[in-house]
């Protein structure tokens, strides 16, 4: 795990970073259509093939591997791991797991299938111990679609993006998956996100 310290000080978002960090406090979310026709006519699996795809789309990104660390420093990590969700039928509950990225998408689905196996049934809030600090945060919630979904975060130190994934459509020939991004403003504005958004659909166009 590697990252660099941004100077504030000299950085050229300083006013924004502090207005939106400690004058107003302010994150947001935005909730997308992505077209997955690609994804679903190679037939390949959903969940991981997302899990790829939002993670290497985030390390393309910097504003999406920001953090405060212990020290209120504020960093920029080398490169972000993900951490998602998995559902329990049994009891009705979630458990975390997280998976080593890999550039290589068939090696990335294997640590994933491998992780499953070995975590999935552990039915606790984290499943897979020592989660890296670099890590992202991933939910599937597939029993519905909806055209908006908001979190609500207390600790607007929390820098990281948040990834909300939805039940997918058909609509005219087309599969359609809702996606919620929720960022901070102080290190990610609109045209970031919109940026972010548009790179995601190239990748799943073209994986």
């Amino acid at each position: 795990m590697g990252y660099t310290i941004i100077n504030r000080d000299t950085w050229d978002r300083k006013e924004y970073f502090e207005h939106y960090l400690s004058s107003v406090p302010c994150t947001y979310s935005m909730t997308i259509k992505l077209d997955i026709t690609n994804i679903k006519q190679k037939r390949l699996k959903l969940y991981p093939t997302m899990l790829y795809l939002l993670t290497t789309t985030v390390n393309k990104h910097e504003q999406f591997r920001m953090a405060l660390n212990n020290q209120d420093e504020l960093i920029l990590y080398t490169d972000m791991e993900p951490c998602y969700t998995v559902f329990h039928k049994e009891t009705e509950t979630f458990s975390n797991i997280w998976t080593s990225y890999s550039k290589n998408y068939e090696t990335f689905c294997h640590r994933y299938e491998e992780d499953m196996e070995r975590y999935g049934g552990i039915k606790r809030f984290m499943a897979k111990p020592n989660v890296p600090e670099n890590n992202f945060t991933v939910s599937m919630i597939p029993w519905t679609t909806f055209d908006a979904f908001n979190l609500n975060v207390s600790n607007f130190k929390y820098l990281s993006p948040i990834f909300t994934i939805g039940k997918y459509v058909d609509e005219n020939g087309h599969i359609y998956l809702p996606l919620a991004v929720q960022v901070h403003h102080a290190v990610c504005d609109g045209f970031h996100v919109c940026s972010f958004i548009n790179d995601l659909q190239s990748q799943i166009n073209t994986i």
